[in-house]
């Protein structure tokens, strides 16, 4: 329907001078009543407009030679509101228009403007820690070295490589965003090497992953890798893969020297993580209520271990291993089930596997870690492989882009057994290349584990 327009509001108060909004009746600050009329003010032209004392220049007669000079802006003095001539007034004809101020012969302005220069304050503290840090590690070696204090030095922006970074991770300097420690993370622990990337799409790196090396009570080595995907429906995903990792790596590194068999320790090392991730879910009532419709932590894990003689894999969810030989001629293979309504259907006969993974609900798992998931079912398998080769653990966020075994063993390098950080690195590059739809994470596992003191080449 019509409505009648409404007088706009002043901007400011005509009592008080305190800004108003749009629609205001009263001025909230001291109650001004906005809809009264206010007083016409007084008018004060600079030239009274009429005949009346105006002297009207005569119009110019008509003339065939040259125009005049045009007059410019310049032609006049500039004078203050009470006539009086400006201070420092330019000679006439300057390119410099006293009643502004402003040059018409100013040069063209850069394109780019350089960062403010950083506070000397920063550059002061930096040089003062740095001093500490030093004056600090020369205690070390002293007898006072165990009360010598050390002081981390402050980021320094990658943008501009002046400015401190705050707490919560922009420059002081030019503002710019710092990359996030997990956006990308590499680590190579001897002979096993994993890498993790956010990818391009998501804001965040919801994966995590450890790797280790330890040795079985004969003194024989063993590695393991853990590799967890958050659940991104969940609260706080990246939380859960973090601490599932974490307490997974732990658990092994504690059972595996003690003589408990590789399958039963890595059946515990799941249930343990995920009573990490339960714990996640332990939060205040407040904090309950003020999201009270958020799922619990959760998240997906997979991990391997790999001995002189015997490879384990133990996961819940649908983060995968799979086997690829060193002789690519031998087959290779797929070393876990998803917990997915894919597989289900596939397992149930009721799609095919190329139907099932086509669906739209193909990803939904039925298994992970975390408050509300259905009961704990850890899968565990152990093999012995009669032939060298690496074991690949991932996310989704890799094998959607390499999903059968055959396809995983063209895109594993060559040498990855013995380069599994140049492998991961390049693995991680094919999916990124395929799209970078999720977060990537691959572990590379030899087998048989080499001896202790052999690395990657």
């Amino acid at each position: 329907m019509s409505q009648m327009p409404q007088q706009a509001a002043p901007a400011k108060c005509p009592s008080c001078a305190e800004p108003l909004e749009s629609g205001d009746l009263f001025c909230g600050a001291c109650g001004y009543d906005l809809s009264a009329v206010p007083a016409e003010p007084q008018d004060h032209p600079t030239l009274t407009m009429g005949a009346s004392g105006v002297a009207w220049p005569p119009p110019e007669p008509d003339s065939s030679g040259p125009p005049s000079a045009p007059h410019l802006p310049t032609d006049l003095p500039g004078t203050d509101s009470g006539g009086k001539p400006l201070p420092g007034s330019p000679p006439h004809g300057s390119p410099v228009s006293p009643a502004s101020g402003v040059r018409f012969d100013r040069p063209p302005e850069p394109d780019d403007y350089a960062l403010q220069a950083p506070d000397p304050r920063v550059a002061a503290s930096a040089t003062e820690t740095a001093e500490n840090t030093e004056n600090a590690g020369t205690a070390e070696n002293s007898e006072n070295s165990e009360s010598a204090e050390t002081t981390e030095l402050p980021k320094v922006c990658v943008a501009c490589r002046a400015g401190r970074v705050d707490g919560d991770g922009y420059c002081e300097n030019c503002g710019h965003a710092q990359p996030r420690e997990r956006d990308h993370m590499e680590q190579e622990v001897g002979p096993v090497a994993a890498v993790s990337d956010r990818g391009l799409r998501h804001h965040r790196n919801e994966d995590a992953f450890t790797v280790g090396r330890t040795a079985l009570p004969d003194g024989t080595p063993a590695m393991l890798a853990v590799v967890c995907d958050g659940v991104s429906s969940a609260t706080r995903p990246d939380e859960a893969s973090l601490a599932a990792s974490r307490a997974a790596s732990e658990a092994l590194l504690a059972a595996l020297p003690q003589g408990t068999h590789p399958q039963a320790a890595m059946h515990e090392a799941i249930v343990v993580a995920s009573q990490a991730v339960n714990a996640l879910a332990e939060e205040p009532p407040a904090a309950r209520e003020h999201s009270p419709h958020q799922n619990a932590p959760a998240c997906t894990i997979v991990a391997s271990i790999v001995t002189a003689g015997l490879l384990v894999v133990g996961w819940v969810g649908d983060s995968r291993a799979y086997w690829v030989p060193v002789d690519r001629g031998a087959p290779s293979a797929r070393l876990t089930e998803d917990d997915s309504w894919a597989a289900q259907m596939v397992a149930a006969g009721l799609m095919s596997e190329a139907e099932a993974y086509a669906d739209e609900r193909a990803h939904a798992i039925t298994g992970w870690l975390g408050a509300d998931a259905y009961e704990l079912e850890p899968h565990t398998a152990s093999f012995k492989p009669d032939r060298p080769g690496v074991v690949v653990v991932c996310t989704d966020g890799l094998w959607n882009y390499a999903e059968s075994a055959e396809e995983m063993s063209e895109v594993v390098p060559a040498d990855a057994a013995v380069r599994p950080l140049h492998a991961a690195r390049v693995l991680v590059g094919h999916a990124l290349d395929g799209g970078g739809h999720d977060n990537v994470t691959v572990a590379l596992l030899p087998f048989p584990a080499p001896p202790q003191g052999a690395g990657s080449a």
